[in-house]
């Protein structure tokens, strides 16, 4: 056996933890059919992903990309203009292939999601009413009849790993299907909105940025209380709270 210097913790919660051991990614998931999607998905997506090395529920072994992340919430990126265009590029190839076999989410549900999320905010005083009403109002516009894309689903900076310029694959597959293409790119640029024209750019045709600032409040207002239950903070700067509030 291969000696390694120790095993990095790149994240855990109740849900799921993924470990890194040397060259090879450990993703624990409780729910397999998280993993299912995964591995289909990176299967068939036009854009480098990572090479599945072997899977022993609920254990799937990755190998790791070269380069590093796009960035991370919260702080500033030091990826080039290139690379974030490079990475609107990646998207739209990945849009424009077929989409998979399995049912994205709708509109109605995830209205349904938000009308139980800002309740929570509410109840529980975690953000000002008027933080939360006014980010509602703008999410709603989001919550429309749109095309399925093949869309990744969380395509979160921490997901995108570039090697200078170039887009060297694309992790964490596990909320892949039929979605909003804007839900992606909107998801890619959240918190970092000076790199919006870079990845539009890349991204090569006309883009809402009205309705892409739409999914920046509807995934903020969803994503706040798992966040604060599973243990991180979306009132860190630059995070979560910070995008509610530069909405108003």
């Amino acid at each position: 056996m291969t000696a390694v210097e120790g095993i990095e913790v790149v994240v855990a919660h109740q849900e799921r933890a993924t470990l890194r051991v040397g060259d090879v990614f450990l993703k624990i998931d409780a729910d397999q059919t998280r993993t299912d999607v995964e591995v289909e998905a990176m299967a068939i997506a036009p854009i480098p992903t990572p090479e599945v090395l072997w899977r022993k529920p609920p254990v799937l072994a990755l190998a790791a990309l070269p380069g590093k992340a796009l960035g991370r919430l919260g702080e500033p990126s030091s990826a080039s203009s290139a690379a974030w265009a490079a990475a609107g590029a990646a998207v739209r190839r990945l849009h424009e292939a077929p989409l998979p076999p399995w049912p994205g989410r709708s509109p109605d549900e995830l209205a349904s999601r938000l009308d139980g999320e800002c309740e929570w905010l509410l109840t529980n005083g975690v953000l000002p009413a008027d933080v939360v009403t006014r980010n509602r109002r703008v999410a709603e516009a989001a919550l429309r009849p749109w095309t399925p894309v093949f869309a990744h689903g969380d395509l979160q900076i921490t997901h995108v790993f570039v090697d200078g310029d170039e887009i060297t694959g694309v992790v964490d597959w596990s909320e892949a299907g039929p979605g909003d293409a804007l839900y992606d790119l909107a998801i890619l640029t959240l918190g970092h909105e000076e790199h919006l024209d870079d990845v539009v750019a890349g991204y090569g045709t006309d883009v809402d940025l009205d309705m892409i600032r739409a999914w920046w409040s509807l995934r903020s207002l969803l994503a706040s209380r798992w966040l604060v239950e599973h243990g991180f903070d979306p009132s860190a700067p630059g995070c979560e709270f910070d995008v509610l509030r530069s909405q108003m």
